[in-house]
């Protein structure tokens, strides 16, 4: 049977001020992009989300509690939302520089 650790108040404030760090710190990164960067930015945050799903994936594997349970499941939904959205807004930006002919411009 596995441990069960018990998760601190201190715990809980440290993770959550982490989490608070990096979404405003992704937030104005992702804001101060220029536009010719947005498509491999894409490409950058599918991989970052496959690397999140297979993590996610890992913890499920061997959950220490609910809780933990519970949050590797929903983290293995966000990131494969934003890897399935990133290849189709990947692959409409693609086609926007095809011709309409069927060849690809020069």
């Amino acid at each position: 049977m596995p441990e069960h650790t018990t998760l601190t108040a201190q715990d809980i404030v440290v993770n959550l001020l982490i989490f608070l760090m990096a979404s405003f710190l992704g937030l104005e990164l992702i804001r101060h992009v220029s536009r010719l960067l947005h498509t491999p930015l894409m490409s950058l945050t599918n991989a970052i989300s496959s690397v999140s799903v297979v993590a996610a994936l890992i913890v499920l594997a061997n959950p220490k509690n609910d809780l933990i349970m519970w949050l590797a499941v929903i983290a293995v939904a966000l990131a494969m939302s934003n890897v399935i959205s990133g290849f189709m807004i990947t692959e409409r930006i693609l086609l926007m520089f095809k011709r309409r002919g069927g060849g690809e411009r020069e």
